[in-house]
């Protein structure tokens, strides 16, 4: 059995309807898709998409430890 729906209108400022246009052709999704995914995301999970903590050091090295402090850094490096 087809869900009951209910048409409504929204209005939509033009540079943020190309845009949801845009990644809607990108996805491969209809415009309502893209709404009705944003609306769902809102309502139902009721949080935005956690985004991942980075993990200190980005790259890890089996090179030689450096350990320097700022004045020995400035004492090599010219800053304005």
């Amino acid at each position: 059995m087809k869900e009951q729906a209910i048409r409504t209108t929204v209005d939509i400022p033009a540079s943020l309807y190309r845009k949801l246009k845009e990644q809607a052709a990108a996805q491969g999704r209809s415009i309502r898709e893209l709404i009705l995914l944003g609306v769902r995301v809102t309502l139902i999970e009721g949080k935005r998409p956690r985004s991942k903590r980075v993990k200190f050091p980005l790259i890890a090295s089996d090179g030689p430890k450096v350990d320097l402090t700022n004045e020995q850094i400035y004492e090599h490096i010219e800053f304005p």
